[in-house]
């Protein structure tokens, strides 16, 4: 197992974003995590990169890096392409002059190269399309080879080609660094091309548990209501945050 998450309870502010949820991802699995706002699927993620620290239950991952991509890319608009994908490799202690700048030169093609880009190192954030950006920030993430890699709406804001493009990088990536991979999503395009098993969160509990296949059946009345898109169901949709 790459990522076992155990009995995990979060609050904040007195209220339980996260109550006492369990689940496992296996090597070279991507499990999609699904929910209205307000759910708690973006609490997990920072949870399991250490962003933020459980009030209580566990996490275990395996030996490894751990990368996360956020919705909205997240580059320094001061430094450009190279700079930013070359930055983990700069500045993280355990990578830092490790790397000669003819080293780092060549791993930024080969990542920019992986996600379909090339000759870019010089452009800055604000020349390139929010796809664009969104596959920078991929590159940036698996620069360190990582084992799990962490996607926090990774389709946010764009078009749905541009959106198809992102879901089979997110599908090559897993496959190319053999990775276990979590996905936090509202699009249906995302949970049918890029997910092997879903959970799904209402009110800090996991609703729904099982193969992206079982959720797309829409057999569980959960499951029904997020795809259908429908106000009325088991979830109260207007008293969500």
């Amino acid at each position: 197992m790459s990522i076992i998450v155990q009995n995990l309870v979060k609050e904040f502010e007195g209220k339980k974003v996260l109550d006492d949820i369990s689940f496992t991802v296996n090597s070279g699995e991507t499990l999609g995590v699904v929910g209205f706002s307000g759910s708690g699927k973006s609490t997990i993620l920072k949870l399991i990169c250490g962003l933020l620290y459980a009030d209580s239950g566990k996490i275990q991952t395996t030996k490894g890096d751990i990368a996360m991509t956020f919705q909205y890319s997240a580059l320094f608009d001061f430094l450009n392409v190279f700079e930013n994908i070359s930055f983990p490799l700069v500045e993280r202690p355990e990578f830092k002059g490790k790397y000669s700048k003819k080293d780092l030169e060549r791993i930024v093609a080969e990542n920019l190269k992986i996600l379909g880009l090339k000759d870019i190192e010089d452009k800055y954030p604000s020349e390139l399309s929010g796809g664009m950006q969104k596959r920078v920030s991929f590159a940036r993430a698996i620069v360190t080879k990582p084992s799990i890699i962490l996607y926090d709406e990774p389709t946010a804001g764009l078009d749905p080609v541009s959106s198809t493009i992102i879901e089979d990088y997110i599908v090559s990536l897993k496959n190319e660094l053999n990775a276990t991979c979590m996905v936090v999503t509202h699009q249906l395009s995302t949970i049918k091309r890029a997910t092997d098993k879903i959970i799904m969160l209402y009110k800090g509990k996991i609703v729904f548990k099982g193969t992206t296949e079982e959720f797309l059946k829409a057999e569980n009345p959960y499951a029904k209501q997020f795809i259908d898109a429908a106000i009325e169901g088991p979830m109260d949709i207007l008293q969500e945050d």
